[in-house]
């Protein structure tokens, strides 16, 4: 056995002894309710409170206010509400409301300029080869590797290799991006 289950044991024993051998007599003392001043009371109520003046008015004191009967909630008999076809849930919609359509105050504002697509490509890698950087470079289906001047599918060009970043431009749009390729090692 290891030393917690003999804690566990003593601890049970324990317990047990306390249930059988305690002190299980009732108290003989009767507990006498507490005198409270008296509150003013309220007034019939006539119209349903909101929930900020009922903390304000006499309810914030201590006193509990009448409750309201129903008939002049929701009418003498209350089954108004529930006909027609669709029952309590008739005319709503969960739908937000339609944006006010606004009329047009001169042509219409110009597209965006296009921009070019973020960079498709995953950094594998850097290195020296001859002296000038070469970063490897990878898509879904293929690797390269990428010096400057490199043109890479036709769409990027590899224009600088400056850790931590690396220069390309998109050609059909002449974009220049940049990608983070990591400090120097």
């Amino acid at each position: 056995m290891k030393p917690r289950h003999l804690l566990m044991g003593a601890g049970l024993a324990l317990a047990a002894g306390l249930v059988l051998f305690g002190d299980n007599a009732p108290e003989s003392d009767v507990a006498e309710p507490v005198e409270r001043a008296q509150a003013p009371r309220a007034a019939p109520v006539a119209a349903v409170r909101t929930p900020a003046e009922a903390v304000t008015g006499p309810a914030a004191s201590g006193t509990i206010l009448r409750l309201i009967p129903r008939a002049e909630l929701i009418g003498a008999t209350g089954d108004d509400a529930f006909k027609g076809s669709a029952g309590v849930f008739a005319g709503q919609n969960p739908d937000p409301p339609p944006a006010a359509a606004e009329a047009p105050s001169g042509p219409p504002p110009p597209p965006p300029a296009p921009t070019a697509p973020p960079l498709p490509f995953t950094v594998l890698g850097k290195g020296v080869a001859d002296g000038a950087w070469e970063v490897y470079l990878a898509r879904p289906d293929r690797t390269y590797v990428a010096r400057v001047g490199t043109v890479i599918d036709g769409m990027y060009r590899i224009d600088t290799i400056a850790p931590p970043t690396l220069t390309v431009t998109y050609l059909p749009l002449k974009q220049v991006q940049q990608l983070n390729i990591g400090v120097m090692d």
